[in-house]
């Protein structure tokens, strides 16, 4: 390095007071200094500077997404080691150490607000979901006859082919006389694959068994005591015009995994034309489909003296909750578990109303929200674009909202509960107090 000490002296020695001799001293002094290149940047600081700029906007980054998301686990992570970088600075540290340092407590300190955990929820609840991909096989054609559970398939000539399980006729919403298309099954000699329905056509009474069914039905009783007597509007079973309870099997099962047991919602069925309607009605129904929901929780009253007539008695646990006949708007995008959260509105004396959540154009939403008292928005049912316009027309004509982001009993009990009792509209993880009714 150049050593410039001797120079300056030098410099220094030679210097009057007068303005001219101090001016061209000082300029002596300037070009010694360039000498030393002192009075530029070296390649290395530039460097160090370009590596400070960038910590400083991946630092902004984190914070700006930390403002927007309080709690961000990702958010608080970035921000941080950024902000720890920018202490090993000298300059900075020296300046700002005592802000950095309560900065830093202040990120760590950051938690998840009630606003940003409904609206996770919300985001997560409108992602598009995944098209099915539609299926181009081309089958043959037979017309559907119903069974109490399934159903055939015959052919032009009246002959039974293949046998469909109730799966696909419920998803398919078949009834006799539909015609469909449909390929055989590769592991199964007699059960085939309806690919889609392509028409109607109208039987003869003479063709096919004509069924009743009984939708909805409420399971109560415990293991090997299960029963079926009323749905979930209430309503009896009645058969010949007289009230039944059906005695239900706790060892049935559907597809390996749906149960029997107290609180399922089921559908039943049976032949009308059957001669066991007269003495023993009861013996004629069968289970035909068990509802996939979540079942709410059971109040046993059991009375603790012993007594000649002493009974057991058990029911749906109810929340404190009367809605008083006001206008309950339930949004779904289609009829699958609309009868049975209609139900539920009905068992708190609401007036259900079907909004059909897949309509998209605003002003059919706008006309079937602005009267209501109480909507209900069931995310797993509804179109993208709707939820928002059902959101915002709720907001604009002061409906009290809530969202049940599934289509289970208790989810959408709850969100009942909360919207009738001005909570927060999301669920989500909080810990929000439902209350329920006291049994008399």
């Amino acid at each position: 390095m150049f050593d410039y000490r001797n120079n300056l002296k030098r410099i220094l020695n030679n210097t009057a007071g007068d303005e001219k001799s101090l001016q061209n001293s000082l300029n002596a002094i300037k070009v010694v200094l360039g000498m030393t290149g002192e009075g530029e940047s070296t390649p290395s600081s530039n460097k160090m500077d370009a590596k400070v700029v960038a910590q400083i906007n991946t630092f902004l980054q984190g914070i700006t997404k930390l403002i927007e998301r309080p709690g961000d686990k990702n958010a608080k992570s970035t921000a941080l080691g950024a902000l720890h970088k920018l202490t090993f600075d000298h300059d900075i540290a020296a300046n700002f150490g005592k802000q950095l340092g309560l900065l830093d407590q202040a990120i760590q300190n950051s938690e998840e607000t009630s606003t940003t955990v409904n609206r996770k929820i919300f985001e997560a609840a409108l992602k598009p979901k995944k098209a099915k991909a539609r299926d181009y096989r081309k089958g043959r054609r037979y017309t559907v006859i119903r069974a109490l559970k399934g159903a055939d398939l015959i052919n032009d000539n009246g002959e039974v082919v293949f046998e469909v399980n109730e799966g696909q006729i419920h998803d398919l919403n078949l009834k006799s006389g539909d015609i469909v298309e449909a390929l055989p099954l590769a592991n199964s000699l007699n059960e085939a694959e309806v690919l889609r329905v392509v028409g109607y056509r109208k039987l003869r009474s003479r063709d096919y068994d004509k069924i009743d069914d009984f939708k909805y039905g409420v399971v109560q009783g415990s293991p090997g005591n299960l029963s079926v007597s009323r749905n979930i509007h209430g309503e009896k079973l009645i058969i010949n015009h007289k009230p039944v309870i059906v005695a239900l099997d706790s060892s049935y099962y559907q597809n390996r995994n749906i149960h029997l047991e107290d609180g399922a919602i089921v559908d039943l069925a049976w032949y009308t034309g059957d001669v066991r309607l007269k003495k023993d009605p009861a013996s004629a129904v069968q289970v035909r489909w068990i509802y996939e929901t979540e079942q709410p929780r059971r109040v046993s009253k059991t009375k603790k003296e012993k007594t000649k007539a002493a009974v057991s008695t058990q029911e749906l646990a109810k929340l404190d909750m009367n809605l008083h006949y006001q206008r309950v708007g339930v949004a779904v995008g289609d009829n699958q578990n609309e009868a049975i959260l209609e139900g539920i509105v009905n068992r708190y004396n609401g007036i259900p109303i079907p909004i059909d959540a897949f309509e998209g154009k605003k002003k059919v939403i706008e006309n079937q929200i602005k009267d209501l008292d109480i909507v209900i928005l069931v995310t797993a049912f509804a179109a993208h674009d709707s939820t928002w316009n059902i959101s915002e027309f709720a907001s604009k004509y002061n409906v009290k909202f809530a969202v049940s982001s599934s289509k289970g009993y208790q989810a959408f009990e709850r969100a009942l509960y909360r919207a009738e009792n001005g909570m927060p509209a999301y669920e989500g993880s909080q810990q929000l107090e439902y209350k329920m009714l006291k049994n008399n």
